[in-house]
């Protein structure tokens, strides 16, 4: 049996990338699915090269255990959906969701999201989802949050005018974080007049939300790439 892929080079995510042992079946798939899923280890990523027949390019940046980014997936069949996640039980479990829904329009990369988002084309993306990301509340280890000035560089050059990002977190400082960060880079408006703490029509509930480890009830923007 082979092993998992592995990113290349090392990582500059400091969470935790394996807890428990891959399940029998959940190995298995690392053997079968994921050399057809997996996100190509180099070169250009885009729609033309991965998926000719999709009509537009998502992306989800840690997506956890993968409820949301498979629901996303059945339900807009035309996306190709790029999913990054660092953690090999999270990377296991999302193709169990990928078989079980026999989804064909989601690739994975198993690594540090932002060397995906490296390779993606300047204006391509219409959609990138950021749910819960890891909110690392110490003080000091602030810094190790993923939506940083830098981080936020890059997802302006990657979507496209009219396109949006969503955030979402159960922690009150990372969204005030974030919310000032987004408001000082005039690339990116708010979407819509929705109250945050109002959930999208479109979210998906995911097991991480539903355990409530956060120190605020969670809260949800969506901001929209300018012109």
């Amino acid at each position: 049996m082979t092993t998992p892929q592995q990113p290349n080079g090392p990582l500059r995510s400091f969470g935790r990338l394996k807890a428990r042992p891959l399940k029998s079946r959940q190995a298995a798939l690392f053997d079968t699915l994921m050399p057809r899923v997996a996100v190509p280890e180099d070169g250009p990523l885009t729609r033309a090269r991965l998926a000719p027949d999709a009509a537009r390019l998502w992306i989800e940046i840690g997506f956890g255990g993968g409820e949301h980014m498979a629901a996303q997936a059945q339900r807009h069949p035309d996306a190709l959906i790029l999913g990054a996640e660092p953690f090999v039980n999270g990377v296991a479990s999302a193709l169990r969701h990928l078989e079980e829904g026999g989804i064909d329009n989601v690739r994975l990369w198993q690594g540090d999201a932002r060397d995906m988002l490296a390779r993606v084309g300047d204006a391509s993306v219409e959609r990138v989802f950021i749910m819960f990301p890891d909110p690392w509340p110490k003080a000091r280890h602030n810094k190790r949050r993923l939506v940083q000035a830098p981080f936020v560089a890059e997802l302006v050059r990657v979507i496209a005018p009219g396109g949006t990002l969503r955030f979402a977190t159960d922690w009150a400082d990372y969204a005030e974080q974030t919310e000032a960060l987004l408001a000082q880079t005039p690339q990116f408006g708010r979407a819509d007049d929705r109250d945050p703490s109002d959930a999208p029509a479109d979210h998906v509930t995911t097991r991480y939300e539903e355990k409530k480890l956060g120190d605020i009830a969670p809260v949800w923007f969506d901001w929209m790439r300018r012109p």
